[in-house]
């Protein structure tokens, strides 16, 4: 085999992972050049992560599977993002996966970068059977604090589905006003394909709102931190002061405006009444 073949093979296998065929595979490992070994060990790493990438995602789609086994077919997930920023509003996604979708990639949407984010988001709007991303915008978060401006954000997007789901897996809240049988997971963004799937829609699309109030209220760094509250926030708080943007109910807000701090969100004994 020439060098030149080996650059061939490197190409196709390598580069463009096309399926090893088993009589090149044999030739390759009957080849005692570095370059050789180089081929299949790349090969190699590529087989285990797929192996690895494929039980992740069985595990991730076992309240799936199960559901769709037991013949409900439109399962939603429902997931929030933006509950502790200090500006902009808080988002809910929901998506109905089609039974035995498989998303590679799919995490929580807290565990991938941007770039991911936006590109699984356009897979799961083409792979979902239906999806929806709802907003609470700042004065109603105001008015009715965030713990519940996150539930009104899920219950929306729920009932903004193109067809009603059959049963509802969200993210370690129950959402009442909702008369679908439903499940709660304690951290299911990272434990269930459609709640991570909600999540990323829910996260990319509240991600464009606040760059489209960056350019409408310049200086705070909306695009850059999504109305977080990190340093540069803070400081841009101090600088200029509070915009429309930025929800009043929340302390550091409050104190950039003089205002007193409210009394603390309900407790869980509260919420669980609401």
């Amino acid at each position: 085999m020439s060098q030149y073949s080996l650059d061939v093979l490197r190409q196709r296998y390598v580069v463009e992972k096309r399926p090893l065929e088993a009589s090149v595979e044999q030739i390759l490992r009957a080849d005692s050049r570095a370059g050789a070994r180089a081929i299949l060990a790349a090969i190699d790493k590529r087989r285990f992560e797929n192996r690895s990438e494929g039980q992740r995602l069985r595990k991730m789609l076992r309240f799936e599977t199960s559901l769709w086994e037991s013949g409900r077919h439109a399962v939603a997930g429902v997931d929030e993002a933006g509950m502790s920023p200090l500006a902009g509003p808080v988002s809910a996604g929901a998506v109905i996966l089609k039974p035995g979708t498989r998303i590679v990639g799919i995490d929580d949407s807290k565990k991938l970068d941007a770039a991911a984010r936006e590109e699984l988001a356009k897979e799961i709007k083409e792979k979902a059977e239906s999806w929806c991303v709802a907003f609470v915008e700042v004065e109603e978060i105001d008015a009715i604090n965030i713990y519940w401006a996150g539930i009104q954000a899920m219950q929306r997007a729920v009932r903004g589905l193109g067809l009603t789901p059959q049963h509802l897996l969200i993210d370690a809240k129950r959402l009442k006003d909702i008369d679908i049988p439903q499940q709660a997971i304690i951290k299911g963004d990272a434990k269930s394909a459609s709640i991570a799937a909600a999540s990323i829609l829910a996260k990319v699309e509240r991600d464009a709102v606040m760059r489209t109030l960056d350019v409408r209220h310049p200086g705070y760094g909306f695009a850059d931190h999504k109305g977080y509250p990190v340093p540069a926030h803070y400081e841009a708080l101090t600088r200029l002061g509070a915009c429309a943007a930025h929800r009043r109910s929340f302390g550091p807000v409050r104190k950039a405006l003089g205002l007193p701090p409210l009394p603390p969100w309900p407790s869980a004994s509260e919420r669980a009444a609401g």
